[in-house]
């Protein structure tokens, strides 16, 4: 019966409790002449327990298990013993006495040297538990090295075979461009002609209510809450139920599914086009007249009901115009964390519903809001000529992740160029479209933004011959599907005994940045980097990575940073979103059973479970023995701190010798 209750919470915390996982640390401290002191030590979750080593029955918990295995030059000296007392007591579940250890767990085993060096190889299982359920059985294995930098704590290590902690690389900076960018989305949305007109005519009607101008303003003040829950809410319950049904993997993989599967990427490009139709009038899109006849009519009822429909049907009647952008919004967050689409669509939506409450505060300022017109149809044209530009940009996706070679850098700049081109044409009253008003003049502000438009446009056109565009390097194909470019970049070649062999697993579809040479196979570079007594800088990276181009372009291209990968590193570039079908020998089976079959998802499943790594740009630098030199590093354009990154580095790695 226990053994049943066991395997019930454990599949329990298989669901609800994936993320939560032990620390372990080692380091060696010595003692005096040839005696050492190996300290292990387990940062153990909030509200988590780990149990004592026992021993317990075989229907009793899991005890915490370490073996250690001394090599060449190293004897045991005694046992391994627990220096952190437990907390012990009769649990009824198993019927016996037990032992338990929170927030830190340190053992500890004396070992002596019969030789210069040596090294213990130690085996940890051990199993955590809250008050309701228990993580499945984890382990670790680990090389220990003594001495080892004396009585310093070593590098956290690969760990082969387990799950390391969860490393986030999401960056600060990177979430808030996105929000900035959704905030600025939901402004252009209240100047599209399916909106505008309607923020005096539901604000006048809120003030000519019932109770007077105060609850007038109230109300307003709901029906803005209520149109920012219609946005955000659906997203936020999609993504709370993909969650509670499996957890942050299965979160992850929908999300990186919609990112990065050529089905979706397609379907948004071809989405993208058709709103960007209907926006240049070749048709109107909208919702049901059944569905927003409904919620109309539901809008005339009083009461806090009335105030919800009326903003469900500004919801429904604007779909024509901020369908599109929300869209937008979305899909750009998907290659975020997974709590980014929730915080882009709260931005975008608090954005759009500022004015409606403003307004309804401050009155007066409806009277100097411009009169409906022409104007409100150009702002739409001008959108839909940005949303051809970006829909090129998922059809990109699909073309660098299944290597169909229809979208290159090249391809991809004329149409943007074209795209923008012809943009500041309309600008300039050139071009004209079924429902534009007559325009008998140009205005400051068009002129000003065709300058603009146009001044892009001069900036995109050496890109046609190579130049960098590092202001564009997210966006843009990366420079190696570029068929022809002018100056080449001046990365030189590596040396004949340090260049990269040139048989290298999928170098024929996969290339480096600024002519580098390096690895994309992980336990080639291993194996090259032990050759070549080189450390290893492993970039997780992924085709559909905006920041991954960002800092290749922006932060790779520093002429000090090139210098220290070409000569002083063995790079090994892992793509989490290759749709490459492996050959079955070089598939991989999870500890789940899932076979995984192509390139990108066998990067992301060894980026998660060796390294912890669950987002890119990730860079790690590895030493001996699968060490980490330096913490991992994400997306920063620091160029200073990346230079010191490396040189930590190579530090840590000059030491280990």
């Amino acid at each position: 019966m226990r053994k049943i209750l066991m395997m019930a919470a454990s599949a329990m915390a298989a669901l609800t409790a994936t993320a939560q996982q032990a620390t372990w640390t080692h380091r060696v401290e010595p003692q005096g002449g040839d005696a050492y002191r190996i300290v292990l030590e387990a940062q153990i979750p909030a509200r988590y327990h780990m149990y004592d080593m026992g021993p317990y029955e075989a229907d009793g918990p899991t005890a915490t298990a370490i073996v250690l295995t001394p090599g060449e030059g190293v004897t045991l000296e005694g046992g391994v013993e627990l220096l952190t007392k437990p907390h012990r007591y009769h649990d009824e579940i198993f019927d016996m006495e037990i032992g338990t250890l929170e927030e830190t767990a340190v053992f500890v085993q004396n070992v002596r040297l019969t030789g210069t060096q040596g090294t213990v190889e130690a085996a940890i299982e051990w199993m955590l538990c809250d008050d309701r359920s228990c993580t499945p059985p984890d382990e670790r294995q680990m090389t220990i090295r003594i001495p080892e930098n004396a009585a310093t704590e070593t590098p956290v290590e690969k760990v082969e075979g387990t799950t390391a902690p969860a490393h986030d690389t999401t960056d600060d900076k990177g979430m808030w461009a996105l929000i900035i960018e959704a905030v600025l989305w939901g402004f252009a949305a209240l100047l599209t002609p399916c909106v505008f007109p309607m923020v005096p005519m539901t604000v006048s009607y809120f003030l000519k209510g019932e109770g007077g101008p105060a609850m007038g303003r109230l109300r307003a003040a709901l029906y803005g809450i209520f149109i920012v829950a219609l946005y955000t809410l659906p997203i936020a319950a999609i993504i709370l139920i993909t969650r509670a049904a499996g957890g942050d993997a299965v979160t992850a993989d929908i999300f990186n599914w919609l990112a990065t599967h050529w089905l979706p990427n397609v379907i948004f490009f071809l989405v993208f086009m058709v709103f960007a139709a209907s926006f240049f009038g070749a048709f109107e899109i909208t919702m049901p007249s059944w569905m927003v006849s409904k919620a109309d009519a539901k809008a005339d009822t009083k009461g806090l009901g009335g105030i919800f429909f009326l903003a469900l049907t500004l919801v429904l009647v604007s779909f024509s115009c901020t369908g599109p952008i929300v869209g937008s919004v979305l899909i750009k967050s998907t290659s975020g964390e997974f709590w980014a689409p929730i915080l882009t669509m709260l931005a975008f939506s608090l954005a759009f519903a500022l004015p409606f409450t403003l307004f309804a505060l401050f009155p007066s300022i409806l009277k100097k809001l411009p009169k409906s017109g022409g104007w409100l149809n150009s702002v739409k044209i001008v959108i839909g000529f940005i949303e051809v530009a970006l829909g090129f940009k998922f059809l990109s996706v699909a073309d660098q992740t299944y290597h169909w070679g229809l979208l290159d850098r090249e391809i991809y700049l004329a149409v943007w160029i074209v795209v923008f081109s012809l943009l500041g044409l309309y600008l300039l009253g050139k071009l004209k479209f079924a429902h534009d008003s007559d325009l008998s003049h140009v205005g400051v502000g068009r002129l000003a933004l065709a300058i603009a438009v146009f001044s892009f446009v001069v900036y995109m056109i050496p890109g046609m011959w190579g130049a960098p565009l590092k202001g564009l390097s997210g966006y843009l194909p990366p420079l190696t599907t570029q068929d022809f470019i002018l100056t080449p970049g001046a990365a030189a070649t590596p040396t004949t005994e340090t260049a990269a062999p040139q048989k290298r697993k999928y170098a024929d579809f996969l290339h480096l940045p600024h002519g580098l040479e390096g690895f994309f196979d992980l336990a080639e570079a291993e194996a090259y980097a032990a050759r070549v007594n080189k450390p290893l800088f492993i970039d997780f990276t992924g085709h559909g990575c905006v920041n991954c181009r960002e800092m290749e372009s922006r932060v790779w291209s520093d002429p000090e940073v090139l210098a220290i990968l070409r000569d002083d590193y063995v790079i090994c570039a892992l793509y989490s979103d290759d749709k490459k079908q492996l050959p079955e020998s070089e598939w991989v089976t999870t500890d789940g059973g899932k076979v995984l079959k192509s390139l990108g998802k066998i990067n992301s499943y060894l980026a998660r479970k060796t390294y912890g790594v669950n987002a890119q740009p990730c860079y790690i630098l590895q030493g001996r023995n699968g060490q980490l030199l330096a913490p991992p590093r994400g997306y920063d354009l620091d160029v200073a701190g990346f230079v010191e990154f490396l040189r930590t580095g190579l530090k840590a790695y000059a030491a280990q010798r």
